[in-house]
């Protein structure tokens, strides 16, 4: 049942091949068993799942089901969940049990879906391998001394084993496309403001955005079309028009425009990634679309504007976590000044402090300027590239990152290596694009990941382009070993 889609699923549950009970104790089951190697989750909601399952068969039966009735999937631990722990994967939020459902959260329940559990992270989404997680780390199911990427590595990990047969996660700098790439599975980060941030707990407020994790673009359209939309308690959620995402998955690509970035296949991209990417490409030729080279000359510097702008946002938004309101508290504490300090020390692991420092620093009096301004500036030259390009092209595309999923501990030391996975994904949050992975042949047995950019609101386009790759080809389908 595991390798079906989604599309599939549905279609088995009405007509009763199976119960959602069944499926989801099917599912259930195969986290008991295999989760163990993974810890790709943080919490299993078993009871609260079957009970929901139970619930999607009365549905089901009286023909008032939703577009996802009883399809079992899983949250990143990033989304406030009623009633369930909601801990981004940090001591400090261990004991934190959300009073309410995000927006993401409540619209799939809406649309049907049964809610498995919440999956491990990057503690609040501050990494690119899933190792800062207070949780531990998740093991890539494809090699278990290998790295997930991060920080929705534990959503990405639960989908490659088919523990669930879609994920949420955020994308804040590529934490969505860099974990799809590394398990093979397809991650889409749609426009910033397409999908509600409400209850989404906030790492960088203008860069993080809600996305898709799931084996199939034509899965990821499934669960897309019932979580975009206008939010009127985001302020930053877009009030535009959603379309049909599923319905354009066949449009025709004769004629179709992909500009290929010069400065995305230079130094730092291992050749053999880069000849599986021009692979990829030469089979969008033979579907019809028109390949050009382009530049994108601001894209060298866009990690290290991100390095400037998201840990000063993360300084900010971090703040709230005090030891007073809710979240981990010391014991003990002497003053009030004790209770902050020593409640922050055991709170937050290395990184997140790192991060918050940095952000404290360039946002300090006499370095604004010199930093936090400056790469606003440098944002705008990025956008600006985009738009210049998109004036040209239809999409772009290249590699999702620059190397195969990596060991685990290999880049724990070095944070500046550490953080140049993200060297193609960083742009679109920068420039809020919406971008997908899709996987394309593997690499020594390790999967690669196809990046595809569009132009603002243009999902329906990204998710169209790769469902016709994954049409004629099978990369997708590929299940890890073991996990079968």
């Amino acid at each position: 049942m595991q390798n079906k889609s989604i599309a599939q699923m549905a279609a088995d549950l009405r007509l009763r091949l199976y119960s959602s009970v069944e499926l989801t104790r099917h599912y259930l089951d195969r986290i008991a068993r295999l989760d163990p190697v993974l810890n790709s989750f943080i919490t299993v909601m078993a009871e609260q799942a079957l009970a929901d399952a139970a619930r999607a068969d009365q549905l089901l039966r009286s023909g008032d089901a939703g577009p996802l009735t009883g399809i079992p999937i899983a949250h990143k631990d990033i989304f406030c969940t009623q009633g369930f722990k909601t801990s981004c994967g940090s001591r400090m939020l261990d004991n934190f049990i959300a009073p309410y459902d995000a927006t993401v959260v409540e619209r799939l329940a809406a649309a049907g879906a049964v809610v498995l559990g919440k999956t491990n992270m990057d503690e609040f989404a501050m990494g690119s391998s899933n190792e800062t997680s207070w949780y531990g780390p998740v093991k890539n199911p494809w090699d278990t001394s290998r790295v997930p990427g991060g920080s929705s590595g534990g959503s990405a990990a639960a989908v490659a084993a088919r523990l669930c047969a879609a994920a949420t996660g955020t994308d804040t700098g590529g934490s969505i496309r860099q974990p799809a790439a590394f398990c093979g599975i397809t991650g889409i980060k749609p426009t910033y403001g397409r999908c509600s941030r409400w209850g989404m707990i906030a790492f960088a407020s203008s860069l993080d955005q809600a996305g898709v994790m799931a084996r199939s673009a034509a899965d990821a359209a499934c669960i897309l079309d019932e979580m975009a939309g206008f939010d009127p308690r985001d302020s930053t959620c877009a009030d535009v028009p959603v379309p049909d995402y599923v319905d354009a998955l066949d449009d025709d690509l004769h004629g179709l425009h992909i500009g290929l970035p010069k400065e995305y296949f230079g130094s730092g991209l291992d050749p053999a990634i880069g000849d599986r990417v021009m692979e990829a490409v030469r089979e969008y030729e033979r579907l019809g679309a028109v390949i050009r080279e382009i530049s994108l000359p601001n894209s060298p510097s866009a990690v290290p504007a991100y390095y400037v702008i998201a840990p000063a946002e993360c300084s900010s938004n971090l703040a709230r976590f005090d030891g007073v309101r809710y979240g981990h508290r010391c014991t003990d504490p002497i003053d009030l000044e004790d209770l902050y300090t020593r409640s922050r020390a055991e709170g937050f692991g290395d990184e997140v402090k790192r991060r918050i420092m940095i952000g404290t620093y360039v946002l300090s009096a006499g370095y604004y300027d010199a930093y936090y301004l400056k790469a606003q500036r440098v944002r705008q030259l990025i956008a600006a590239d985009f738009k210049h390009a998109f004036a040209e092209v239809d999409v772009i595309m290249g590699p999702s990152t620059p190397t195969t999923a990596f060991a685990l501990g290999a880049k724990r030391d070095d944070p500046v290596a550490m953080y140049l996975n993200d060297i193609y994904t960083i742009p679109a949050n920068l420039a809020g694009l919406p971008a997908i992975s899709i996987p394309i042949e593997p690499l020594a047995g390790l999967p690669v990941g196809l990046q595809i950019i569009g132009d603002h609101f243009q999902e329906a386009r990204l998710l169209n382009v790769a469902h016709r790759y994954q049409h004629l080809t099978h990369w997708h389908q590929a299940t890890p070993a073991g996990f079968d």
